[in-house]
């Protein structure tokens, strides 16, 4: 058997023309039964591998998808991903996850490698500040799609409405008797992060509460290690002005948050109620389960996905849309004790 087989060598091999061995991989049907078989045969006998690469990339694109995230140890990417993959894996398509890491450079060359391979599409969580990057692409041909952000009619993008999520989360903590919140994230510069200070805020002035009835505490990442050094900073604060219960801009944060609370002997929610966003899988299997704002993961990856396809596959007819989900609330231990 030999590692560098060509078609050349099937053709010889199995006493038919180059064009029979093409019909065979690309057509087919187009080929009687019994020649179809001695094609095979020679394949197989020979070890030939076709060069997939190749024959797209004559095509004009490749059949690979890039998924960009902004940060793959977030489970909330994990499961975008999934969705992406199943939508994408139904029309023969294949998906390269590439993480950004919040890296403008980074994100840049991401994009920049996947027009180079001549990707079908996509698909991106942008740092922010990088529209003019994405035009771009789009500009060179490239269809791309938002995701987890909204975005104007000029292109496709699939989101959640964040400032709704805001506001369950904060209206929940009033409902509950609090009168003074923090809310946890950032950088602030990520719309969503903003989005969903915007809701919290909205919802206490609904609630006849004032402004300063919320501090903001900005963390340079929304990661674990952010929420856990969150911890020291409410620890800091003088008990009277501390908040009693806080709002984090997603789960990883409040996850981190909940572990400084533990080695602080803190009790939650008695001593400080905790809400998370995304209602990751580790939210409800946290030491003390957490409230979270549910965004519908899979799904957001799924509708991404089926917008590329039509862009991609149709752009002479193809309408840039704008999906937004809604949000909804699922109540934990971490902000009532009989939510259990």
């Amino acid at each position: 058997m030999s590692e560098s087989a060509s078609v050349v060598d099937v053709a010889e091999r199995a006493g038919v023309s180059l064009g029979t061995v093409s019909n065979v991989l690309n057509r087919p049907d187009r080929v009687a039964p019994a020649t179809r078989d001695r094609v095979m045969t020679a394949i197989r006998e020979l070890g030939f591998v076709r060069n997939e690469a190749a024959r797209q990339l004559r095509a004009g694109r490749s059949r690979t998808i890039g998924l960009v995230v902004l940060d793959v140890a977030n489970p909330f990417f994990t499961d975008l991903a999934r969705g992406v993959e199943t939508t994408a894996g139904r029309s023969g398509l294949s998906v390269v996850l590439c993480n950004s890491n919040d890296d403008p450079d980074r994100e840049g060359h991401y994009l920049s490698l996947l027009q180079e391979q001549r990707a079908f599409g996509i698909l991106i969580t942008p740092v922010a500040q990088s529209q003019p990057m994405i035009e771009a692409v789009r500009r060179r041909g490239t269809p791309v799609v938002l995701v987890d952000r909204g975005s104007n009619r000029r292109q496709c993008s699939v989101s959640v409405n964040d400032k709704v999520g805001g506001e369950l989360a904060a209206a929940h903590l009033v409902a509950q008797g609090h009168r003074r919140l923090a809310f946890v994230g950032g950088p602030l510069s990520l719309n969503q992060v903003q989005e969903r200070l915007t809701g919290s805020r909205d919802a206490l002035r609904a609630a006849g509460l004032p402004d300063d009835a919320i501090v903001v505490l900005e963390t340079p990442r929304l990661d674990v290690a952010s929420g856990r050094a969150t911890g020291a900073q409410l620890a800091a604060m003088p008990a009277r002005d501390r908040p009693t219960a806080v709002l984090c801009a997603n789960d990883l944060l409040a996850l981190g948050l909940l572990q400084d609370c533990t080695q602080r002997r803190w009790s939650v929610p008695d001593d400080l109620a905790i809400v998370g966003y995304d209602d990751i899988d580790f939210a409800s299997a946290a030491a003390v389960p957490l409230t979270s704002v549910r965004q519908p993961r899979a799904q957001l990856g799924q509708a991404a996905m089926e917008l590329l396809l039509e862009e991609a596959n149709d752009p002479a007819h193809h309408r840039h849309r704008q999906v937004v989900f809604e949000p909804e609330l699922v109540v934990r231990d971490s902000t009532s004790a009989s939510a259990a």
